[in-house]
């Protein structure tokens, strides 16, 4: 097994797939914070794109007996990932892909302006046709969420469904290592999802105070299983991870379209793959039925496929689970981060960003720098740390990103 230990001090039983990448301070406190709680069942798991994160550690697999921990789900509920197999390949591509790059990000709403508000350029202003379907699907159940919860209606929902987003989201057309045109993309619950996670994360801080629980980190507030919040959070988180995968859906068929009308025809969806890797699922591992968070990795049972992202200038993976269960069938959901946002813009320069960049037809100014190459571990020491876990089926490097 390729674990690099099996405990961490004498908080609670750790497993963790981090040979040969970092495993940052910040990053093993939280983990030792989390480890020691008492509903964990077994051990938690990490994953070798393993770093500090908002709330809980990015790249951990937390299962419980009892309760969840809304902040180790954070609040980019259902993020994840999708990818399809075309049947064009690199010969049909033009030499110049910026006319390409334009069309996506013609059809796709991205980035933030406006603080998020009236005529954000990341958001729809009139939603076209088949994002109010889409929305229909989602609209009864998110209705019920909002007469408990009125707090839930203050966001763009439906107007965020099909949109990417900022930070590390994006859309990329890709080649696998037979030439074949892959796009593959990622997003989440866009702001109503973070109002869903932040929403419960200060109900389970107000649940710790008035029973007078104290913690490490107020982070680690936890719902119990039947308590008054337990079963909306549930409920909620179920609803963003299906509005993160119909938003996935809906940006997927946009770009296609765009990709259509401006390339030789092609079939689409040769190959797909869908998954998350910020969500909670019910689950039986080591003969219990659990709560499994898994933030910042995904479910990687025998034959489950997954997508293991790079960074905008690096390899990305297609692999297919082998089904550890120490893991708890579990694997990374990408390179993960060795430098802070902050700290990429103050050390990276752009001479690096560019060189790091080239060949890829993207957004090469400052306003990506936060989300350089060299930000992110390299994504082969993170195969090779999880070689035990999953198996690749694809190799795929991007000519073309587009980036909030």
């Amino acid at each position: 097994m390729n674990t690099d230990f099996e405990y961490i001090n004498e908080t609670g039983p750790v497993k963790a797939w981090t040979n040969g990448v970092s495993f940052d301070d910040n990053a093993r406190v939280q983990v030792n914070n989390v480890a020691g709680m008492p509903f964990i069942h077994s051990h938690v798991a990490i994953m070798p794109d393993v770093h500090w994160g908002m709330g809980a550690t990015i790249g951990s697999v937390i299962p419980t007996k009892g309760a969840i921990i809304p902040a180790a789900v954070g609040v980019d509920i259902g993020c994840g990932m999708c990818a399809v197999q075309t049947s064009l390949t690199a010969a049909l591509l033009p030499d110049n892909l910026y006319g390409v790059r334009s069309k996506i990000e013609w059809a796709v709403p991205h980035g933030r302006t406006k603080d998020g508000g009236k005529g954000d350029r990341g958001a729809w202003t009139n939603p076209p046709g088949s994002v109010l379907q889409a929305w229909d699907t989602l609209r009864e159940e998110f209705d019920l969420l909002c007469e408990k919860h009125p707090i839930l209606a203050k966001t763009n929902n439906f107007k965020h469904l099909g949109t990417l987003g900022t930070g590390n989201h994006f859309i990329e057309v890709c080649l696998d290592e037979s030439d074949n045109v892959w796009v593959m993309l990622h997003s989440g619950s866009r702001v109503v999802g973070n109002k869903i996670g932040s929403h419960f994360i200060q109900l389970a801080k107000k649940d710790m105070e008035r029973h007078f629980i104290h913690l490490p980190d107020k982070d680690l507030s936890y719902l119990v299983e039947g308590s008054e919040h337990f079963d909306d959070y549930v409920e909620a988180v179920g609803w963003a991870q299906g509005f993160a995968a119909k938003n996935r859906e809906v940006m997927l068929a946009k770009v296609l379209q765009a990709m259509h009308e401006c390339l030789p025809p092609f079939k689409e969806k040769i190959m797909a793959v869908n998954c998350h890797h910020n969500y909670i699922a019910k689950e039986n591992h080591f003969k219990s039925n659990v709560w499994v968070t898994r933030k910042g990795a995904l479910r990687a049972r025998a034959g489950d496929l997954g997508i293991i992202p790079g960074s905008m200038g690096a390899r990305s993976y297609i692999v297919r689970g082998k089904g550890n269960p120490q893991s708890f069938n579990s694997c990374s959901h990408g390179a993960g981060r060795v430098l802070g946002r902050k700290e990429a813009e103050r050390t990276i320069t752009m001479e690096q960003h560019v060189k790091d960049l080239e060949g890829v037809e993207c957004k090469k100014d400052k306003s990506v720098l936060d989300e350089t190459p060299r930000a992110y571990k390299d994504i082969d020491a993170v195969m090779a740390a999880q070689s035990d876990l999953v198996e690749v089926v694809h190799t795929l490097k991007q000519v073309i990103c587009v980036k909030g």
